[in-house]
Formats: structure tokens, sequence, C-alpha cells
């Protein structure tokens, strides 16, 4: 019975022991055959960078300034009869907004005017007397002035109707209405905003350092935040005399045009102030550049040396050092060469020493001063 019982544990034991060995044999194909593995080259397009002249520029923040603002109020207080006007609609210099109730003034112009008839009735009938030499000097005089006051009294009230005539002061575009038909307004209270957006100002400031770079007429360009072009070309009109103490820094104006008026006056814009001198760079798409926190970098295809001794074309990641951007290049001050290969789209799918083959029939952008189609 024992010796039964011993020859069946060998027996289990090689089974088990025949087992372990297939199933080890299976792993150890699987490993082979998973290393040997190679992922297909990704598709990506490249350009060959070329180092161009780039005419240096100073940048700043800038805020979009009304060339004329005002907020148009009442100068006398009244009821608001008429309102002529609509929110943001363009008007004309002198072209009326709102009637404030002038019954009374009209009231008492009538008596003001009958009054003025009366005194220049009385002026000509006093004047005949003095030719005649039938009344005094001094009666001639006291007659002339009760004329004048009798025309300076039409004419003030004249001009109390005229100051309850709201009119817009230049010719701009309006805010939202503040008044209702009806209502009572006091002296200074706010009508609605007037503004005049063709030209516009865009104020900014520079370091006292950049100083000797720049003068008045001197061009530069605005782009609003996320908009890939600039908004318009203009030139500096005005550079502040004194220096800000706190920041040592110089208050400047430049005038743009902006007929298409996509510049509203509290808007901060990027500012590019074009300098006479030039300097080489080399210019990249921006679609080539990966952003990341601790650096930002490029792809460059080269060949790369596989780890069977075997070379393939792949790419390697390089940091770079970034400069300006203009349009849809971006400058790299270092890191990329002349003459590299740099990777243009499909970057987010790359690591170094990934295998790629070049397909440049479709490339991304690549001009200094774009203009995409309107959507």
């Amino acid at each position: 019975m024992a010796k039964r019982m011993i020859f069946t544990l060998i027996i289990i034991a090689a089974v088990v022991s025949a087992l372990g060995f297939i199933k080890y044999s299976q792993i150890k194909a699987a490993i082979a055959q998973g290393s040997a593995y190679k992922p297909p080259p990704e598709a990506v397009t490249t350009i060959v960078a070329v180092q161009n002249d780039w005419q240096k520029a100073l940048n700043s923040i800038g805020t979009v300034t009304a060339a004329q603002g005002v907020v148009v109020s009442a100068d006398l207080p009244g009821i608001v009869t008429k309102i002529n006007f609509e929110s943001g609609e363009k008007v004309t210099a002198g072209e009326i907004l709102v009637n404030l109730d002038i019954k009374q003034e009209e009231a008492e112009l009538s008596g003001a005017e009958a009054q003025k008839r009366l005194a220049h009735i009385s002026l000509d009938r006093t004047n005949n007397l003095h030719i005649d030499k039938a009344i005094s000097q001094a009666d001639l005089d006291q007659a002339e002035a009760q004329a004048a006051q009798a025309d300076a009294g039409v004419n003030q009230i004249t001009a109390i109707i005229e100051r309850k005539t709201i009119r817009a002061p230049f010719s701009g575009i309006l805010g939202i209405r503040q008044i209702n038909l009806g209502q009572y307004v006091n002296s200074g209270d706010s009508i609605v905003q007037l503004q005049s957006l063709d030209p516009v100002y865009v104020d900014f400031s520079i370091p006292q350092q950049e100083m000797a770079y720049i003068n008045v007429g001197d061009e530069l360009e605005v782009s609003i935040e996320d908009t890939p072009t600039p908004v318009g070309k203009g030139k500096i009109t005005a550079i502040n005399s004194v220096i800000d103490k706190s920041t040592r820094n110089i208050n400047i104006r430049a005038t743009f045009p902006n007929k298409d008026g996509r510049l509203y006056p509290g808007m901060y814009v990027q500012v590019s102030v074009f300098l006479r001198e030039s300097s080489p760079v080399v210019a990249v798409p921006a679609s080539s550049i990966y952003y990341t926190p601790y650096g930002d970098f490029v792809y460059v295809v080269d060949s790369i040396q596989g780890p069977t001794g075997g070379a393939y074309k792949g790419v390697k990641q390089q940091l770079v050092k970034l400069g300006d951007a203009r349009g849809d290049l971006v400058s790299i001050l270092d890191g990329v060469k002349p003459g590299e290969e740099v990777v243009t789209s499909g970057v987010f799918k790359l690591r170094s020493g990934t295998a790629v083959v070049v397909n440049n029939e479709i490339q991304p952008s690549n001009n200094l001063a774009p203009k995409p189609e309107d959507n």
C-alpha cells in the first residue's frame, strides 16, 4: 500500500513539473516576442530650420482709450419729454439726444419777447423825440438801457431752453441709455456715454532703458489676446515728458485707425513697436513647440541608433529658449540650429526616440502675416 502511494505521488509530481515547464516555455516565448515587437512609425510633418532677419521689436501691454469720450449729462434739471436715440447707435456732432420739459421757459420767453418789442418801440419813440430836442440825452440813454436789458432777458431764456436740449458734442457711438421717458433728472445726472472710436489711442509703457530706441512717428501694431493676427498698425504720436518714479517706465501714446470698430475703450492689447534694427533668428511654426511647466522643447528628426545596433529615422527632444512670436512663427533663441529638421505637427504623440515617417503633403500654416478666413 505504501509503495502504491509513493508511486502515485511521483507520477503527480512528474505531471505538475511537465505542465510547469510547458507554461514557462510559453511565457518565455511571449516575452521574447514582445521585446522584438516594434511599433509602427508615427506620421509627422517637418520643416528645415533656416535663419532669417527679423526686425527688432519692443513688446508691451497697452490700454485702448477713445480719442474723445464723455458721459453726456443733464446741464439743468427737468423732466425728460423726448428721447431721440437708441443705445449703441452712431450719432453726429450736434444731433439732439434728449429734450427736457421747457413749457415754463416757453411761457417766460413769450413775456420776455413782448417786453423786448415794447422796449424797442419806446426806444424808437425816444430817439425821435431826442432828434427834435424834446427830451434830454439822459432819457435816451435810459431807453437804450431798457432795450438792451429786454434783449438780454430774451437771450437768457433762449439759452436755458437750449441747455435743456441735450445734443451730441461730437460724432461717435453711444453707450447704454441711463434714463427713461418721463424721468426727472437733476443737473449732472448721466444720460449716456459717447465715445469717438475712429481713431483710438493705445497707451502703454516701456522701461526707461528702451527709450533710446523709440521716436514719435515709429510704427507699431496691436493684437488682441488669443487672436493670431494683428488688429492693425498705428504710429506713436506722443511720449510722456516724465518717467514714473515707482516703475521707472515711461508712458507712450499711439494712434490707431479703427474703422472696423474692433478696438474698444478700456480693452487691453498686446503692443509691438518695430525698431530700425534687425537681428538673425531661427523661426519655426508655433505648432512645433511643446509647452511644459519645466521648459519648452521641440522634436528634431535625426538618425537614431537602435538597441540592436541598426539606425532608423526617429526624433530627439531638444529644449529651446523662445523669443518673439509673429504670425504663425515663433523665434528660437537657443536650442535649434539652421539646417535641423524640426517636427511641425504631431508633437503631442512623440517621445524621444520615437520612429517617424515624414509626410509633408499638408503643412501647417507658416506665415509671418496670416489672414485667416472669417468663419
